[in-house]
């Protein structure tokens, strides 16, 4: 026990050490933002060919795509702010206005004097005659709700203001918005490696003696220490964590129950094999992990090899289908394919994937939902790129001899695929941790 508490002290200061004071999170972030615009927007917009973006928000109501791109000392739009993003990719600059009475940090500059003009959408019609570009971007999508951001009324407004010609040239954003959404940089990867890190720590000590006293403490006691370790540390959840249980007399639940309604408070006992669904977000990134532990019996001294054997197949399901990633296959190509070949090897496997970044159920290819394995619809038909990060979700159903029943591996682990292939992040679960008491 003297060893654990060692480690566990250990654990926690390193936790600590990682995570920057606020003032230095701020600067972090506007590094990071000015290396975006400056790198990442001016290719996707060539790629996307749309060589103007508007990016139309009111405070309290921002766009989702507007919301990653203020910068830290913006919580929020302020009135109404109009992003203007011109590439003019014969002379390779960009140019970042705000139709907006004040600058928006140190990247975009304001371009609007009310004094001068005081319409607000006039002299976004003057910014466009001056540039004369080819095709202006809006955000506007019908299957993927983060480039979905232009509501109905600065829709109606900007539509009023246009003449005709402008009007003409509207196209959605949505391959770009996405773009901006899913690409990660060199900077944001070395951020990702640290966040991911704190996610481990954290689970690693709620699945500890530290934390669980089995006959004593409950799911939802681990599930509220975990939510208080995230505010101790100065971060903040992304969304609620869980903690399951599956055990040798009772039946393995369905999916629509364990994704809709499971046991909320039950008490944790020797024998349990836990797992958890864990996510946390710091200077504009999020993380999405699942992990299993079991609980020692007494006598027992490490996890029952087949249970070992069990976690085994969750991993090589993660395997045959972070092989498939491939650039420019589709969601669902890949989902089906990796399901396929899952099988082929006698597996029974879901998956049910999702990019992950900006936000938690980020912009990019779906690959799979817990309730739809023969695809999805538009956001499943969306081409992998280089440069973006997945919740690598899935689970497979094993038959125990030993308990007379399934189970469910349930991993989840974010995972980088670039020019070199997929990896994770920052490793991946490829035991189940040992609660010893």
């Amino acid at each position: 026990m003297k060893h654990v508490a060692i480690l566990l002290l250990f654990l926690s200061t390193t936790l600590t050490a990682q995570i920057l004071p606020e003032r230095e999170r701020a600067d972090l972030k506007d590094e990071i933002l000015a290396d975006r615009f400056n790198t990442v927007l001016p290719m996707l917009m060539d790629r996307s060919e749309i060589d103007m973006w508007l990016v139309i928000s009111r405070e309290y109501n921002e766009d989702p795509v507007m919301r990653t791109m203020l910068p830290a000392n913006w919580l929020n739009a302020r009135r109404r702010t109009i992003l203007v993003f011109y590439r003019n990719k014969a002379e390779d600059r960009i140019e970042k206005l705000a139709v907006a009475r004040y600058d928006v940090g140190k990247n975009i500059a304001s371009a609007w004097d009310k004094e001068k003009q005081p319409d607000q959408w006039a002299r976004l019609v003057e910014i466009i005659e001056e540039r004369n570009p080819s095709k202006i971007g809006i955000n506007t999508s019908e299957y993927f709700g983060i480039a979905d951001g232009l509501v109905y009324t600065d829709y109606m407004e900007l539509k009023e203001a246009l003449p005709q010609k402008w009007e003409d040239r509207l196209v959605s954003a949505e391959q770009l918005a996405i773009g901006w959404i899913e690409t990660r940089t060199p900077k944001e990867m070395e951020l990702y490696n640290i966040l991911v890190s704190i996610t481990h720590g954290i689970i690693d000590e709620a699945f500890s003696s530290k934390v669980i006293t089995p006959g004593t403490t409950t799911t939802d006691d681990v599930v509220w220490w975990m939510r208080q370790k995230v505010t101790d540390l100065g971060l903040e959840t992304w969304f609620h964590p869980t903690i399951d249980i599956q055990r040798s007399d009772e039946v393995l639940k369905s999916h629509i129950y364990s994704f809709t309604k499971g046991e909320k408070d039950k008490v944790i006992l020797p024998g349990d094999l836990l797992h958890c669904d864990f996510g946390i977000t710091y200077i504009g990134l999020n993380t999405d992990c699942q992990q299993h532990a079991y609980v020692l019996k007494e006598g027992e001294e490490q996890v029952p090899a087949f249970l070992e054997q069990a976690f085994a197949k969750g991993n090589r399901v993660q395997d045959i289908f972070t092989g498939n990633f491939e650039t420019g296959k589709t969601g669902n190509e890949i989902l089906l394919k990796s399901l396929s070949e899952g099988k082929e090897e006698g597996l029974r496997p879901s998956i049910y994937t999702h990019p992950l970044g900006t936000y938690g159920h980020s912009a990019g290819p779906t690959i799979g939902m817990w309730d739809s394995q023969g695809g999805v619809k538009g956001t499943g038909d969306y081409p992998l790129y280089e440069n973006t990060v997945y919740a690598i979700e899935l689970n497979t159903t094993v038959t125990l001899d030993e308990w007379s029943k399934d189970i469910r591996i349930m991993l989840e682990e974010a995972g980088f695929y670039g020019e070199n292939g997929f990896r994770y992040v920052n490793g991946r679960q490829e035991a189940i941790k040992a609660i010893r008491y």
